[in-house]
């Protein structure tokens, strides 16, 4: 019964990340590495500042994997990724936008 359920996992893994595997499945894989790459950045940032703390950084890595998410999900036709990605996405702008209005006005963040 084990070797079955191992044979069966086996099988899945071999058709999703193999069989499957193309130029849009790549696109996707990155796209989602820049999402943990934004995670990796703010963990990373806090943990220096012994606080929570979102660098700019984290935003320009949530647009790129946004976007490339969003792409992804237009060319596979996935409902649920374009409306989700085209809402974080939006959200990601404004939050860039909001930092540099306040760093123009000359108000402290704590994201520099």
């Amino acid at each position: 019964m084990i070797i079955q359920y191992g044979q069966a996992l086996g099988d899945y893994v071999y058709e999703v990340f193999v069989a499957k595997f193309d130029f849009w499945l790549a696109f996707g894989l990155v796209a989602q590495l820049l999402f943990t790459a934004r995670f990796l950045v703010q963990w990373i940032s806090s943990e220096r500042a012994g606080q929570s703390v979102v660098p700019m950084a984290f935003w320009f890595f949530s647009i790129a994997g946004g976007l490339m998410t969003l792409v992804y999900g237009i060319v596979k036709r996935e409902p649920v990724i374009i409306v989700g990605q085209a809402a974080a996405t939006l959200i990601y702008v404004r939050n860039i936008m909001l930092i540099v209005k306040n760093h123009a006005s000359g108000s402290k963040t704590l994201d520099s």
